[in-house]
């Protein structure tokens, strides 16, 4: 135990160094903060993997914040009759009492070489002095916060592939990102069961994907937008009938047509400038923009102002304005794809019976 010792000697010096969910490691407290579960699962996963690597009988027991009762943490850290490591779980601090408050304080004036206390906290305001007391004491510690941004749902899926070692196009992580939507989890299962059923060697495609998520690349807003947006309105009309037909509501649609257009403009307005200056300006990842740029082909300042009110029209209908919530999106599809340009109304159909 002397190794782990100088070694959280010298991690005290050097701060709370904050480190990826899998690179945590030991220490007599680590911090795991952020409310994304999967990547604090993951960093528990992690410190508890090491402390098995190092000492296969290592004793690991989990608490209860909100019911923890008093002494218990210093029974649990103290040295054992037969040596060896023990790990202690501390899941949601946030909801701590007054008794884990006073012991995990207590603890931090005197930590034990021969022990870990994994203090899990979501990152809300309560019970914050106890994780600011934890990063005083050097406590190493892993960021949880959920990700929410496109491009980073995108480097995270291309890092899943990573870890297991295959290979993805750019177009196959994209449709998984689109087709899975902003859980972290289910995202990160699609990414696993794809990866575990390639090939070795071989590269995943974006037929693969579409094959094992079934229609839900398909009927996702963003592909209805995307066809849309390219003026390609036979296409657009076919996958938004199939998204209506598989259970999609309206609004959702409307909203991402309307966060594709104002992509549109608001990548148009900006003018000249390389990508990744404009992208801190204009709240978007430097590949969006990119990608905008491509799709402004056959836009003008015109048809975008056309556009734009044709989407507030559309919200206004599918939000309770109108008594057609589905012809609303359906004509809404048709005036983007015709740049604004007075289409010819869709043909009446009976109406969607959705399961």
């Amino acid at each position: 135990m002397a190794t782990r010792t100088a070694k959280t000697t010298a991690t005290k010096k050097a701060g709370n160094p904050v480190m990826a969910p899998d690179a945590l490691e030991p220490a007599p407290v680590v911090l795991v903060v952020g409310a994304e579960g999967l990547l604090a699962d993951r960093a528990t996963a992690a410190v508890l993997a090491k402390a098995r690597a190092a000492d296969p009988e290592v004793e690991i027991e989990r608490l209860e914040a909100a019911a923890y009762p008093a002494g218990r943490l210093a029974v649990s850290t103290s040295p054992s009759l037969f040596g060896g490591l023990r790990v202690v779980v501390l899941e949601g601090v946030e909801q701590t009492n007054e008794a884990l408050h006073a012991d995990l304080l207590a603890y931090l004036n005197e930590p034990s070489p021969d022990a870990c206390v994994v203090v899990r906290h979501t990152g809300i305001t309560r019970a914050r002095p106890l994780v600011e007391a934890c990063r005083k004491a050097g406590a190493p510690e892993a960021a949880c916060t959920p990700i929410t941004r496109d491009d980073e749902k995108v480097e995270f899926a291309n890092n899943e592939f990573r870890r297991a070692n295959r290979k993805v196009t750019g177009a196959a992580v994209r449709a998984i990102v689109d087709a899975v939507g902003s859980d972290l989890r289910e995202l990160a299962a699609a990414c696993a069961q794809l990866a575990s059923d390639a090939d070795e060697g071989a590269r995943i495609e974006v037929t693969e994907v579409e094959k094992y998520l079934g229609g839900r690349v398909e009927v996702t807003g963003f592909k209805v937008a995307d066809a849309a947006v390219a003026g390609h309105a036979e296409e657009a009309l076919v996958l938004l009938r199939h998204a209506l037909a598989t259970g999609a509501d309206p609004v959702p649609l409307v909203a991402a047509v309307a966060m594709k257009v104002r992509g549109l403009a608001k990548v148009s307005s900006a003018g000249r400038g390389s990508s990744a200056s404009l992208a801190k300006q204009l709240g978007m990842a430097p590949w969006q923009i990119d990608r905008a740029r491509r799709e402004l082909n056959g836009w003008d300042d015109d048809a975008l102002a056309r556009a734009v009110s044709a989407l507030a029209d559309a919200d206004t209908m599918v939000k309770g304005g109108g008594r057609d919530a589905v012809y609303a999106v359906e004509r809404l599809v048709l005036d983007v794809a015709s740049r604004g340009s007075s289409p010819e109304r869709p043909p009446v159909r009976p109406r969607i019976v959705r399961r």
